[in-house]
Parts: structure tokens; C-alpha cells; sequence
């Protein structure tokens, strides 16, 4: 049973293109399947989070992460009596749009866009969902209710300044740009946070990027550092086991201490609010869905940390360059001869005009994994490889 102010299935506005609901599954528990089920969140597979899929078969992907992601979504879903379906929907589908190589790729493919519409991650995944997916007779698209396409598109608050595709879409499917999201898409944003916070500092430690010395004085972090150290050494074990066990129980520590602080904040603001529906939360002046101040304070500092520390490392700084300079090649090969794109890609790219190609081009290149743009880079530009 959910809470008055959680998304109900008897209040849910349906789908673009009305469907015969099914008698054993809720609205979202299909929009999850259908998720599940396609061919972009396969390629998630293969899709970086910081580390190019070659570098380890250890490190987070932007699948693990999208499932570390919705199972930290529907525990505080259940703390808080939301739905708990709609809310694993949302978190599995949030990066389908990621490209290749991570925002290292959204970089490129936006400034090759810039005048042409541009490109965003979020608007990607939008697209996505609603016309790339080609799996049904009767549409485009994997037809989702407007309650995961609201949060979709405005997970991270309203949308402020729509691209040019959410607002075709929006005439056609008004998703209320303006307006927050529901509980349960804001719940999926701030797991997004946790997730990424706890597994890129574990992939870190890993990978030799960071060390237990470099997150000492990270607030949160270097208390729950110091805390794991004094009950391993108890234990009397080697030392290599210790260093393990101590950064899994770090980033455990870490982990907790956000998703429990998010779920007590967001209790207080709802016993402020008092909503009584869901309805109420998305028209609220502020996002009910919250961290304390002084946990945001703390969160800041982490993810400050990890910018200075890993994501601008000098090993890390290579690769994302790399990766800009192909897709940014592969991008300005398509465009300009799209004939050079495989069938059908290079039917579509005939039926459209200059612009219509350069986004089949951009959508062509954002449903690759990591492996397959290094191959399409080779095959496009080294004489030594077959095309």
C-alpha cells in the first residue's frame, strides 16, 4: 500500500497510445520490462561510467550502475511509501541516452551538434524511449506511461530551457515541463548521486587513482574510513585482506549514512508539506525529495573531491580526451557522406534533409558501446582495417 502522495495506479494518465493493461503486472512494472527488454539498456553493458570498458572487467559500467542505482531507488522508495515499481523504472532507464565513453562522449556529440539542435544525455534517453526503440507494430518507441516519461525529463527539476525534441514531444504528450517531478523521479535523481558518490570512490581505490591517504579528510568519507580501519584490525588478518575489507566497508558506511539522511530529510519536508497527493509534490515551490543541509554540505565536498582527484587524474584525462577526438571524427566522417553509414541507418539518412541527418548521425553514434565506436573509428579512418 502507498502513501496518499505517492503515484497511484488508478490516477495514472496513461500512455501516448492507449493499451490494453495487463492483468498481473502494474502500469510500471511493464514500462520497467519494456526498459529491461531493449536494445539500448543492453548496450549499457558496455557503455563507460569513468573507466573505458577495456581498462577492467571489474570497474563499474553504466549498467552495473544503473542497477546499484534502482536498488538504492526502491529501498528508500519503500522507507518512504512511495511506489516503489514507477521508481525502479525510473532509475533503470535515467542513462539510456549516455553515449559512448561517458560525458567525455556527450561533449563531443554536443559540440558537434551545437548548430544543429544540439545534445544532451536526458533528451537522448527521451528519444529513445519514445521513437529509436523500434520493437512494436503499432509504434515507436517503447510507449511508456507519462509518469516515467515525466521523469525522465524532469528528474532533475523542472525544465528550464527545453531542447527542440522535448518540446515536439511535449505538444504531442504535455508532460508539464515546468513543474517538478513526482517523489519517486526525484528519489531516482538523488539515487543516482549515492550510487555514483560510493561506486566511483570504490573504482578509484581500485584502480590506484585514489588511496586511503587522499579521502582521510574527505567529510563522511574519512570518518567512515577511520571507523573501518579500528574494527579490522581487531580482527588480527593479513594486511591485503584488511585493505579490502576496509574499502568495501567504506563505501558501505558512505552509502547508508546518504540514503538514510535523504529518507529522515524527506520525511520532515513531507510532515512540512503535508501533500495529499501526488500532484501536490510536483507543484511544490521546492523539491520534497532532499538531503539535510549539512549532509548537501558534505555531498558537495565529495563530489568535489572526486573532480579534482579522479575524474580530471591525468590517466583519466587521457582517455576522455582520446575518446572526444574519435567520436568527434567518426561525427564529422557520417555528416558529411552519410553514405557512409550502414543500411538502414543510410536509408533513413536518404529520406531526410541536412539537418534530419546530422541527428540520425547523432543517434547512430549515442547507441554505441565503447568497443564498437573504437572499432567504427578504426574502420573509418585506418587503411589497414577492412570497411
Amino acid at each position: 500500500m502507498v502513501a496518499i502522495y505517492a503515484v497511484q495506479e488508478a490516477g495514472s494518465r496513461g500512455r501516448l497510445y492507449p493499451e490494453k493493461e495487463s492483468p498481473v503486472r502494474s502500469p510500471w512494472q511493464r514500462d520497467r520490462d519494456r526498459v529491461l527488454h531493449s536494445a539500448g539498456f543492453r548496450t549499457l553493458q558496455y557503455k563507460t561510467q569513468v573507466f573505458i570498458n577495456h581498462e577492467g572487467d571489474f570497474f563499474r559500467t553504466r549498467l552495473t550502475h544503473s542497477l546499484e542505482v534502482a536498488q538504492i531507488a526502491r529501498s528508500i522508495a519503500r522507507s518512504l511509501d512511495l511506489n516503489e515499481d514507477l521508481t525502479e523504472a525510473l532509475a533503470l532507464a535515467h542513462d539510456l541516452g549516455h553515449t559512448p565513453f561517458g560525458h567525455a562522449g556527450e561533449d563531443a556529440l554536443s559540440a558537434a551538434m551545437k548548430d544543429w539542435g544540439g545534445f544532451d544525455h536526458n533528451t537522448q534517453s527521451l528519444r529513445l524511449v519514445t521513437a529509436l526503440e523500434m520493437r512494436y507494430h503499432a509504434f515507436d518507441g517503447l510507449n511508456l506511461t507519462w509518469e516515467t516519461l515525466e521523469g525522465l525529463a524532469k528528474h532533475n527539476g523542472p525544465v528550464k530551457r527545453p531542447t527542440p525534441y522535448m518540446l515536439e514531444y511535449d505538444a504531442k504528450h504535455h508532460l508539464e515541463l515546468g513543474s517538478y517531478a513526482s517523489a519517486e523521479a526525484q528519489v531516482a535523481a538523488l539515487a543516482d548521486d549515492i550510487a555514483y558518490h560510493g561506486h566511483d570512490l570504490d573504482d578509484g581505490l581500485r584502480a590506484g587513482l585514489l588511496t586511503f591517504e587522499d579521502i582521510e579528510d574527505v567529510p563522511l568519507v574519512g570518518e567512515a574510513l577511520r571507523d573501518s580501519r579500528a574494527k579490522e584490525r581487531e580482527t588480527g588478518r593479513a594486511v591485503l585482506d584488511q585493505e579490502q575489507r576496509v574499502r568495501h566497508e567504506t563505501i558501505r558506511v558512505v552509502i547508508n549514512a546518504l540514503a538514510t539522511d535523504l529518507t529522515e530529510q524527506t520525511r520532515r519536508n513531507l510532515e512540512v508539506l503535508k501533500p495529499a497527493s501526488a500532484d501536490d509534490i510536483r507543484y511544490a515551490d521546492a523539491p520534497v525529495v532532499a538531503f539535510s543541509s549539512e549532509m548537501r554540505r558534505q555531498n558537495a565536498a565529495i563530489r568535489k573531491f572526486l573532480y579534482a582527484r579522479m575524474y580530471r587524474h591525468w590517466r583519466v584525462s587521457r582517455m576522455t580526451r582520446k575518446a572526444r577526438i574519435a567520436l568527434g571524427e567518426i561525427f564529422s566522417i557520417l555528416s558529411e557522406e552519410p553514405t557512409l553509414l550502414p543500411p538502414p541507418w543510410r536509408d533513413r539518412a536518404k529520406a531526410t534533409d541536412d539537418v534530419g541527418q546530422r541527428r540520425l548521425v547523432a543517434d547512430y553514434i549515442a547507441g554505441m558501446t565503447d568497443r564498437f565506436a573504437m572499432e567504427e573509428h578504426r574502420r573509418l579512418t585506418d587503411l589497414s582495417v577492412l570497411g
